[in-house]
């Protein structure tokens, strides 16, 4: 693979770039930091721009009867119209964008695992969780892009499933921006192998799409790709998945490996399977393969890497592999 697009991020400005925590901290991410060399970050902290002001006595999500409020209880103070307000003007002036990293569990920012209380009271406890006043438009707007925070980035799997779906997505942004039908038709190919793993009922969808019988004009075109391409990458795929597709390119070299080299292979497919070794492992075999044959077809496939080989790190949350 060449160069790759920068995606463009939307970023909680207190994960590494500025101490704008209700506290007066700023969240240190080494996913933030590692990846600032090859994005564009939009920052953003909807609680300063309502002029909550830093430090700040904290806002919690609250139940008042049957509607959610966004609360300051120390002072009282109800924020919601404000904050609502915030998130419905800042997304609407937001131009392209190919995913969001935001802080977890802020009533802002947070995507999924906000607390909401039963009550605004000091000592309420917590009925259940949801989404930010924030991150919760993001997701109601933007569910087809790439939506995450930095506490589940700490996971190896979701970790490379973002990566690979900011990356992407940059790229088709660029398509979409200066590309042809001919540069449409060469990403669907040089995804094919992606996209297999992925989902292959999109795989399908997006090859109709991009053989465009009915001649419909480049942008209605490209639009409709862009958006099932991000359906298309909605969920990770499944080690089975990816244990078909590399059985698919291992099929390139059947006739040209020895037996032995042919049960290392496959050994090291078991291993995968059996959560003993990681997908790189026998990517990285099948690539060695694709440059040994010169099987250029192989090695424009994005899923030999998906996003710069800078980014990749074992490290992991530990929580092990539920797909």
């Amino acid at each position: 693979m060449g160069t790759f697009s920068r995606p463009i991020i939307v970023l909680s400005r207190c994960l590494e770039m500025e101490a704008c925590r209700w506290n007066g901290d700023v969240i240190r991410s080494t996913v933030v930091r590692e990846l600032e060399p090859y994005v564009d970050y939009i920052t953003t902290c909807p609680e300063v721009a309502i002029g909550l002001g830093v430090p700040r006595d904290p806002i919690r999500a609250a139940w008042n009867g049957d509607m959610l409020h966004l609360i300051q209880p120390a002072t009282g103070r109800d924020v919601t119209e404000e904050m609502t307000q915030y998130a419905t003007d800042f997304l609407d002036s937001l131009g392209a964008v190919d995913g969001f990293l935001l802080k977890s569990r802020s009533p802002s920012c947070g995507v999924k695992d906000v607390k909401y209380y039963h009550s605004a009271e000091a000592k309420a406890m917590v009925k259940e969780k949801g989404s930010g006043f924030f991150g919760g438009e993001v997701w109601e707007r933007y569910s087809h892009k790439a939506i995450e925070d930095e506490g589940r980035l700490l996971n190896f799997t979701i970790r490379e499933h973002f990566f690979t779906r900011i990356f992407t997505m940059a790229r088709c942004r660029q398509l979409r921006q200066h590309g042809s039908m001919k540069d449409l038709v060469q990403f669907q190919a040089e995804n094919k192998y992606l996209l297999m793993a992925y989902n292959q009922q999109y795989q399908r969808i997006l090859g109709r799409i991009t053989a465009n019988p009915e001649r419909l004009p480049w942008d209605e075109v490209v639009a409709a790709y862009e958006k099932n391409l991000g359906e298309a990458l909605a969920e990770p795929p499944r080690f089975t998945a990816n244990i078909n597709v590399l059985q698919h390119c291992m099929g390139y070299f059947s006739d040209q490996l020895s037996r032995s080299e042919k049960g290392f292979f496959l050994d090291s497919l078991e291993q995968y399977r059996e959560g003993k070794i990681p997908l790189s492992v026998p990517v990285h075999i099948l690539r060695g393969y694709a440059v040994r044959f010169e099987e250029e077809y192989l090695l424009q496939q994005t899923y030999f890497q998906p996003y710069p080989a800078e980014l990749v790190s074992i490290t992991d949350s530990g929580k092990g592999r539920d797909r």
